[in-house]
């Protein structure tokens, strides 16, 4: 398997996986039709476990002085998986509980409160697991990116015509933020510092560990997803069917975008040993920036919002850059 062992390019693979993860949701701007969110996510967890596929069998195998991925299954133990996949489920429920949040209550309610709530309080988990980095400088680039969220909720209010009020939806928001936040520290459970071919200790590889979470999020799918689509939180409900009625392209662009996401998962893990998992996880969770800068430059979200905002969006990715920083030199302050 393919092993980072430099801080610098580590982080230049944090920033990578950052733009992926601020980028799949794009694929579903791209989809012409009018097409929920709980078919397209379909399509999505199946394009996350074809990536992690993918990723075992080329950056997992292609080094033979290190573990390849049949190696790695071969010694790999329950015990490790489950953590993995674990990671996996809980990610995809807090996902979907997000996404549940931002149709009830907002965008400017529930990204703020469920991506902030996932984002902080992961690197502070993170960061127990492992304590590496000065955390005076670590949680000060948490602090500014906190001050840098509150200035995207409020460019959001500006933008928007009419707020939606939903107690259901910010608790929603809230559920999402705290499994958001606990899904990474999971995932590194089951990872092996010892890369070797002889090791049998029952731990896996980055890349082993981003296939069972994988096959976690399948699960997790697959109990929750049903329920969206037959209670949905916005909308009338939908079925199968209404999945099997879009076009071969419609299904194409929904795995990608999951095979997106799991581009940033593998990416961030195969970098965590590195850069520490709490600034792997702060780092690789920047997302936000880059998916705010896809709504102003491509989508055009902000073009007709009122004045100031233009102030606070300038604010907005100020303080990201600014936290991300800190977040960056907190391994050798």
């Amino acid at each position: 398997m393919f092993e980072v062992h430099n801080y610098f390019l580590a982080i230049t693979l944090c920033f990578l996986a950052m733009v992926c993860w601020g980028s799949w949701q794009n694929t579903r701007n791209v989809i012409r039709q009018p097409w929920r969110f709980e078919l397209f996510y379909w399509d999505f967890t199946i394009g996350i476990l074809i990536f992690s596929l993918l990723s075992v069998f080329t950056l997992g195998s292609i080094d033979p002085s290190n573990r390849t991925f049949l190696q790695d299954i071969a010694q790999a133990q329950i015990r490790f998986m489950l953590p993995a996949m674990l990671g996996g489920f809980i990610w995809n429920l807090g996902t979907l509980l997000l996404t549940a949040g931002i149709a009830t209550t907002g965008m400017a309610v529930a990204f703020p409160i469920g991506g902030g709530i996932g984002w902080i309080l992961g690197i502070v988990v993170n960061y127990i697991g492992k304590p590496e980095g000065d955390p005076v400088w670590l949680f000060t680039g948490c602090a500014v990116i906190v001050v840098a969220i509150i200035h995207s909720m409020l460019s959001y209010k500006r933008r928007a015509v009419s707020q939606q009020k939903s107690t259901k939806g910010v608790i929603y928001s809230l559920a999402a933020g705290i499994f958001i936040a606990f899904f990474y520290r999971f995932v590194m459970m089951s990872i092996s510092t010892d890369i070797s071919p002889l090791y049998t200790g029952g731990a896996l590889t980055p890349y082993t560990s981003v296939l069972f979470f994988a096959l976690g999020a399948l699960v997790s799918t697959l109990l929750f997803n049903p329920c969206f689509m037959r209670h949905p939180v916005e909308g009338e409900r939908v079925a199968m069917k209404d999945y099997c009625k879009a076009s071969g392209k419609t299904h194409l662009i929904g795995m990608l975008g999951g095979m997106i996401w799991c581009a940033g998962q593998v990416l961030s893990v195969m970098s965590a040993n590195a850069a520490s998992p709490a600034i792997a996880y702060g780092l690789s969770n920047g997302a936000p920036i880059v998916a705010a800068l896809w709504g102003i430059v491509v989508w055009k979200e902000f073009k007709d919002a009122p004045k100031g905002t233009n102030r606070l969006l300038t604010l907005m990715f100020l303080f990201y850059l600014v936290g991300l920083a800190l977040i960056v030199y907190s391994r050798y302050a």
